[in-house]
């Protein structure tokens, strides 16, 4: 059954490295992640079928909470659109930057690569039904996002100079200290084991390494120094931004997201749109796969797990990494910023990632190249109809790649700083450390990478569910009261 992405070592020969090519370090490290990859996606048995406990642990909040809070993610979808229209803007509210902006940045953390390369790699993988499940993860993703960053807002640290700190680190220790000296030292020790969970996230790998595959893969570039190279190209550019801090991240994602985006589903709709009367084949073959039984139940599941793995990594609900771009926005309504938050896992999976998967179906490439993961699957589907754009995909993974870690560097800075002080000293070296550890990103196998991530992503999910689990409560009776002052008028639109 497929399971953890580490058997893309396998599955994508023609990606992994040979070893005895490789410096003793480099193997050294990559060691190091597949055995860290073992570790956490360990399987149980379950009804005599393999099943990734962790997977099964970050699926149930979403099902849960969309049950429980009455499908926010569809009947406030609208209202959403409305907000980050900017129709109810309080100009005096506390926070840094407006909530289109926190949108931006939160969202150039989630539309990247793994709308390219995920979706691809899911694909290679666990076949087109993987799509099918990658889709309805996307739809309940958008709830449990919705809760996280409503509460990164409520319990976000505004400080005297106007600045805002928050994410888990705090929402789980403030959230739960009011209840009690028992449910303060349970809030604390969330709190803290996220905190140090969420650490090593500062390791961008993945988005250098598929980066570099689609430059490589136009330019025909590939060698150990130039991987390293190419490593060093991206942390001088991202050192360039994340001085600045959050309002100048936010200020480049602002722009740099819509167009990125905009250039990568123009070149899909081109794709798609050459191939216009495959299209309906394309969905039915998608839907087919994804109740296929040809590989038994536990072949069905390993697809399901597969999407699970790569919607987790693409939208990362709950993760709570977004909630820290979403508490520095403008509002004093944490439930409004929630519902902006919830369009992520829409734009990010449900848009994005099924035009990715509908331009590789149409274009069976991933039949013909069964060599191919990642983002050189997704170069060759839009290569194979126009021959030169593989050269826009190059820069458009370049863009989202870079995107991706300028907003992971305020993430990983916010965590950083909760762990280590926010002195200028303190913050100064974690810049340097970050930048740092994006070199030898392009250096590992696609499976190398996104085995690090997932193991990183998953396990820091762990202590951010289980306090979104004892505060959905609060977060319903707040989401209530809420839609009642919106109904009554008490919250007004501005005219």
């Amino acid at each position: 059954m497929a399971a953890s992405l580490a058997s893309l070592a396998i599955t994508a020969p023609a990606l992994a490295q040979d070893g005895d090519a490789r410096s003793g370090v480099v193997q050294m490290l990559a060691d190091g992640i597949n055995a860290l990859g073992d570790f956490v996606f360990r399987t149980v048995n379950i009804f005599g079928l393999e099943v990734e406990w962790i997977v099964a642990f970050l699926a149930l909040p979403m099902i849960i909470l969309t049950l429980y809070f009455g499908f926010v993610n569809l009947t406030s979808f609208k209202r959403a659109w409305r907000i980050v229209k900017g129709d109810y803007h309080d100009p005096k509210a506390d926070g840094e930057v407006t909530q289109f902006q926190a949108l931006s940045t939160a969202l150039s953390g989630t539309v990247g690569l793994g709308n390219i390369a995920g979706v691809a790699v899911a694909i290679s993988t666990g076949g087109p039904g993987a799509t099918f499940w990658m889709i309805l993860i996307g739809f309940c993703a958008m709830t449990l996002k919705f809760a996280e960053c409503t509460l990164g807002v409520k319990y976000r640290d505004v400080r005297e100079d106007g600045s805002v700190a928050g994410g888990p680190m705090y929402y789980l220790e403030r959230g739960l200290k009011g209840r009690g000296e028992g449910w303060a030292k349970v809030g604390k020790i969330l709190a803290w084991s996220y905190a140090i969970l969420a650490w090593p996230t500062l390791l961008q790998v993945a988005q250098v390494n598929q980066s570099f595959e689609a430059v490589s893969a136009v330019t025909g570039i590939d060698s150990e120094p130039s991987r390293w190279g190419f490593g060093v190209i991206m942390a001088v550019l991202t050192a360039i931004v994340i001085i600045g801090g959050i309002k100048s991240i936010a200020s480049v994602t602002a722009r740099l997201v819509p167009a990125m985006a905009g250039i990568y589903i123009l070149g899909a709709l081109v794709i798609i749109g050459s191939h216009i009367t495959e299209v309906p084949a394309a969905f039915v073959t998608i839907f087919e796969s994804a109740f296929s039984l040809e590989a038994g139940l536990g072949g069905l599941v390993g697809t399901i797990i597969i999407a699970m793995q790569r919607a987790v990594y693409s939208t990362e609900a709950g993760l709570g990494s977004a909630t820290m771009a979403h508490a520095a926005a403008k509002t004093s309504e944490p439930v409004s910023e929630g519902m902006v938050a919830l369009m992520e896992p829409f734009v990010d999976t449900v848009v994005v990632s099924t035009m990715t998967a509908l331009v590789i179906v149409i274009t069976g490439v991933y039949l013909d190249q069964a060599d191919a993961a990642g983002i050189s699957l997704t170069s060759s589907a839009f290569g194979s109809v126009i021959s030169w754009f593989p050269w826009v995909l190059a820069v458009a993974a370049f863009l989202f790649a870079y995107s991706t870690i300028i907003s992971w560097g305020y993430y990983s800075g916010k965590v950083w700083e909760f762990l280590f002080g926010g002195s200028t000293r303190s913050m100064n070296f974690f810049k340097v450390v970050f930048c740092v550890a994006l070199v030898p990103g392009a250096v590992f196998s696609v499976s190398e990478v996104y085995t690090l991530m997932d193991s990183m992503f998953f396990l820091m999910a762990v202590p951010n569910v289980i306090g979104i689990y004892l505060m959905a409560p609060e977060l319903k009776r707040d989401l209530k009261d809420y839609l009642a002052r919106l109904k009554s008028g008490a919250i007004k639109a501005n005219t």
